[in-house]
């Protein structure tokens, strides 16, 4: 685990925001998603989550589902309740068996939350009046909400990017380097994309394993625009934490790289940010990515394919470097 240590001239990053104590931290610090890999307790559930964000950050299919759910649990509860005052209370209704009685009272409540109350059937007396009076509230208030959530979910800045699952040791002018890809999957325009790349490595230090982190110096850091795919390189040579691993090295070392890629969407007119990170696991040995993009047909286009963005392909390397014996 202290395999890092042979080269003294590497620096250590301090400012993480990640503990260095590898015995009270588990799993990887950042999830796939970008998230961090942190659970917080000693606070309620409640307490310890912005429904906002929740609500915001759900994809489109389980937020539009959650919304029909919460819409149909309101109006069962409405109509349980007119239900219960009794069918009586309520004018027009086509009374037949209860099943029918309880379907009339349900489109009832669904027509005073909406408020389009089409006038087949009305209330009658203060206990029905009452309760669709605060149905009609709670109606009121739960649209401006929802409306407020898809406003907030269609216009908050987001990077729209896509980054390869896994991780490459490729060789790169003579040598070798470590490589991932990222490409833009929507018709955003991104510019001033810059790119920052740590890798933590747990090690023992005095007989305590330690969490260590290194800034990955990069070929190209930041790009002017970001059209199509970007392969961020990491050059491995003297100065790269890597430098002199072999393929089991990396498998048998608990290894993160972490990546953050910031730019300037000019839709939003703001910066975004994407994150990810890579576990040893993730990193294949050997192996180069296949070219993502290509000519149209009539060659007056060039074609992205979001589909190649993991396609890659084995090739063989060059005898990797050793430090030289100090």
């Amino acid at each position: 685990m202290a395999i890092l240590k042979r080269n003294r001239n590497l620096k250590t990053e301090d400012n993480t925001g990640f503990g260095n104590n590898s015995t009270s931290t588990g799993g990887r610090f950042v999830n796939k998603d970008g998230h961090a890999n942190v659970i917080k307790r000693g606070i309620s559930y409640f307490g310890r989550n912005s429904w906002y964000h929740t609500l915001l950050e759900m994809k489109n299919g389980k937020f539009i589902l959650l919304l029909i759910a919460v819409y149909i649990a309101i109006n069962l509860f409405f109509a349980g309740i007119y239900y219960l005052i009794g069918i009586n209370h309520l004018s027009g209704v086509d009374t037949g068996s209860p099943l029918k009685n309880f379907t009339e009272v349900f489109f009832f409540s669904a027509q005073t939350f909406t408020t389009v109350g089409y006038g087949r059937i009305s209330p009658v007396g203060f206990a029905a009046s009452a309760v669709s009076t605060f149905e009609a509230f709670i109606g009121l208030l739960s649209f401006a909400l929802a409306t407020g959530l898809f406003y907030g979910r269609f216009s908050r800045p987001q990077a729209f990017v896509r980054f390869s699952n896994i991780a490459l040791i490729a060789p790169f002018r003579g040598g070798t380097s470590l490589m991932f890809r990222l490409a833009p999957y929507k018709n955003n325009t991104l510019s001033e994309a810059e790119a920052k790349v740590t890798v933590a490595v747990t090690e023992e230090e005095n007989g305590n394993l330690r969490d260590k982190f290194y800034n990955l110096d990069l070929q190209i850091a930041k790009v002017n625009t970001l059209p199509l795919s970007w392969t961020i390189v990491h050059p491995i040579n003297e100065n790269s934490p890597f430098f002199g691993l072999t393929k089991e090295d990396i498998a048998n070392t608990d290894i993160e790289i972490m990546v953050f890629i910031k730019a300037f969407d000019e839709g939003f007119s703001n910066n975004v940010v994407v994150r990810t990170s890579y576990v040893s696991s993730e990193i294949v040995w050997g192996a180069t990515f296949k070219t993502m993009y290509h000519p149209s047909d009539d060659m007056m286009k060039t074609v992205l394919d979001i589909n190649t963005l993991n396609d890659f392909e084995l090739v063989p390397l060059p005898e990797p470097l050793r430090e030289t014996a100090s």
